[in-house]
């Protein structure tokens, strides 16, 4: 009996060792295309409408919104440089822009990513403050100290990246599964067993750190939610502002701790599978290290979402930005947040 087998596409045809293209039906790749471009969309102009909001709003101009106005650029960054040619990569199952772009595309993809990651940190000391020593905050948290964060937050994850990747530490002792794995078409990051551990702790290090942060901000607020509630009848006009302003500090906080544990969610599977790989062979399967990898990047979609669900100024300034209201004279001394 004759078995037909279906003719083994590659990603160049008339090249030698072209990698194998993975065959998909039409259907399929309009489906992955469109979703894959929605979030792309989401990601772009979600983080680009609270890039505007803060920068054109002078109610906003805070020093912990100047981190987080600087976390959406990241966000928005990676919406633009990074996530349409791994759309490209994803449903096609190919690379179609050489060695030297790959290596350039993964190093600007390692780097916005830990810079994601360090300016969570650094919010979280900013909330920390906030919340845990108000009186001392505008002291110790001032645009100088926001603007040292910011340049810590770039610089570290900066030399990171581009050292790693082009120095090529990664996959030393892996030279012979980089030649065995290597195809034209591809585009690989691989990781030694001593990096398959420091890539990991590169990501685990900093939410260690910020779990701490935000498990004490949510004990000292409880503690001063239950003060206040004590002394509710008996405040002064000084108390209830105090009050107010506590409040907002406190859902701020909440509100950042969801987004850092919503970043926990999406980006832990893609460390873990990092750290294990090297240990079964690197054998996991390119749909499953596409899938962990997309679900890191949709995180940097996520955020503008939060904003909208959390924040009543972002609805009110994505409603004076959509409506062209921004444009009218003044329009930046609006007043988004009740005093």
């Amino acid at each position: 009996m004759n078995v037909s087998q279906e003719p083994v596409e590659y990603c160049f045809e008339n090249v030698v060792k072209s990698c194998v293209k993975v065959s998909r039906p039409v259907s399929l790749k309009a489906v992955l295309y469109f979703l894959l471009v929605f979030t792309i969309l989401i990601t772009v102009f979600g983080n680009l409408l609270v890039m505007i909001s803060i920068s054109h709003f002078k109610q906003l101009h805070s020093p912990n919104n100047v981190l987080v106005l600087s976390l959406a650029n990241t966000d928005f960054l990676l919406g633009l440089l990074v996530l349409p040619f791994s759309t490209m990569r994803a449903v096609e199952t190919c690379w179609y822009l050489g060695s030297f772009f790959c290596r350039l595309h993964t190093t600007i993809d390692l780097l916005l990513c830990t810079v994601s990651i360090y300016h969570l940190c650094f919010i979280a000391i900013d909330r920390y403050y906030a919340v845990c020593d108000p009186l001392h905050y505008t002291t110790k948290i001032n645009y100088k100290v926001i603007s040292l964060f910011i340049a810590l937050a770039w610089i570290i994850p900066g030399l990171y990246s581009f050292g790693v990747i082009y120095s090529k530490v990664n996959d030393q002792g892996l030279e012979d599964v980089v030649v065995m794995m290597t195809c034209e078409g591809g585009c690989l990051l691989l990781f030694n067993k001593l990096w398959a551990l420091l890539d990991p702790l590169n990501f685990i290090a900093p939410c260690v750190v910020m779990i701490g942060i935000y498990a004490k901000i949510f004990k000292v607020a409880k503690k001063q939610s239950k003060i206040l509630n004590k002394e509710g009848k008996s405040l002064s006009e000084e108390d209830n502002k105090r009050r107010a302003n506590q409040n907002r500090e406190h859902k701020a906080a909440k509100t950042l701790g969801i987004i850092m544990g919503i970043f926990l969610v999406c980006w832990l599977p893609f460390f873990f599978d990092v750290a294990i790989d090297v240990y079964i062979n690197f054998s996991t399967p390119p749909v499953v290290v596409e899938a962990v990898t997309w679900l890191g990047y949709v995180n940097s979609a996520f955020n503008p979402l939060i904003y909208a669900f959390f924040y009543p100024w972002f609805r009110k300034a994505l409603k004076l930005i959509v409506t062209g209201k921004i444009f009218r004279t003044g329009s930046s001394n609006f007043q988004l947040i009740s005093q």
